[in-house]
């Protein structure tokens, strides 16, 4: 099934991903760091959603109290609640 998350507190405004079977794939970030984002996305596709979530989950960007991966972990608590 295909997610939209709007991010709050990041440079991206956005992120777009698919889970199937709770794997993720696809993940596209729409604005921020281009290639750290572009790094994120290939780096979690094919995994399971709990296992991005542990890794990713709470991770600030400087004084920030989230980060891009932090809201891609909130983003797939989401979607992992409404299936």
């Amino acid at each position: 099934m295909h997610y939209q998350y709007q991010t709050e507190g990041t440079c991206s405004a956005m992120i777009e991903f698919d889970l199937d079977n709770n794997i993720i794939h696809n993940v596209n970030f729409l604005g921020g760091c281009n290639g750290n984002l572009q790094g994120i996305s290939k780096l979690v596709e094919g995994l399971p959603a709990e296992q991005v979530i542990s890794r990713l989950q709470g991770i600030r960007c400087g004084w920030k109290d989230t980060s891009c991966p932090d809201q891609l972990t909130r983003a797939l608590k989401q979607a992992l609640a409404r299936q």
